[in-house]
């Protein structure tokens, strides 16, 4: 049994997580009793009673039938206490409100949360039709310009070795091609994802340095056919500004009175 700053881990806790994390990973692929417990390594007699007992509870949902779950309300409910409590979050949306207009093109923020990169923010572009908002999405650190600002943060030694996982051709995939892109992120001061994460989007990426290294990043996506050279170097001003706004605003740490552990 694992332990955690000398605390046993709860197995029964532990399992809880497994699975809620296992729902929201499917996304709005609902799954069945028996595929849960098989991934989990759990009896279907547990499994079942804890899914009841999360149904309950709102923490998981079920068809009429009763034969598939998926994840529940309240998860969404927490993940939005989350969002309103955090300082970093609440000092940085009025800023991407800003570079948004000023750009009319999307802009996010997101949080490094172990090999992945999480959405706290987003304000979506009214300039073309892609407006699904990003907001609790996941996304491998390092195919997109989120992550690789982050990652560039950090000395290379703390890379995983390879080969990564590819969401488009144009994704790096190997430990040494990554570490070579991450050299050009420090030395511009900002990463660029042509198409690795999604085809036909460009990211721009800039890392907020109010935490050491740097936790939280901002980035603004546009569609290949809406970029040019001059617009590229309008966007990298923009973002460099508000990079520079934000980082001003957030002595300390974001200016909030509990420091919280990532």
């Amino acid at each position: 049994m694992s332990e955690t700053g000398g605390v046993r881990e709860v197995k029964s806790a532990a399992r809880t997580v497994e699975l809620l994390e296992l729902l929201a990973a499917r996304g709005d692929r609902p799954a069945r009793l028996q595929e849960l417990a098989d991934e989990l390594e759990v009896p279907r007699s547990s499994m079942y009673a804890l899914l009841q007992t999360l149904i309950s509870r709102g923490w998981v949902r079920t068809d009429v039938t009763g034969s598939l779950y998926g994840i529940g309300i309240h998860a969404l409910l927490t993940g939005t206490s989350y969002l309103d409590s955090d300082p970093r979050v609440r000092l940085v949306r009025p800023y991407l409100d800003e570079a948004s207009q000023a750009l009319g093109e999307t802009i996010h923020m997101a949080r490094l949360d172990g090999r992945d990169v999480a959405y706290l923010a987003t304000r979506e572009s009214h300039e073309y039709l892609r407006t699904i908002s990003r907001v609790g999405r996941r996304l491998p650190a390092h195919v997109g310009a989120l992550g690789k600002a982050l990652l560039a943060e950090r000395p290379d030694g703390e890379l995983p070795e390879g080969p990564y996982r590819a969401l488009t051709p144009n994704t790096r995939t190997s430990r040494q091609a990554l570490a070579a892109d991450l050299a050009g992120v420090r030395a511009r001061g900002w990463s660029i994802d042509r198409e690795e994460g999604v085809l036909g989007i460009v990211g721009f990426g800039f890392a907020l340095r109010y935490d050491t290294p740097a936790q939280d990043a901002i980035s603004c996506s546009v569609p290949v056919a809406r970029l040019s050279a001059g617009h590229e170097e309008r966007i990298v001003a923009v973002m460099r500004e508000t990079r520079a706004k934000i980082e001003s605003r957030a002595p300390g740490g974001g200016g909030g009175s509990v420091h919280w552990r990532s």
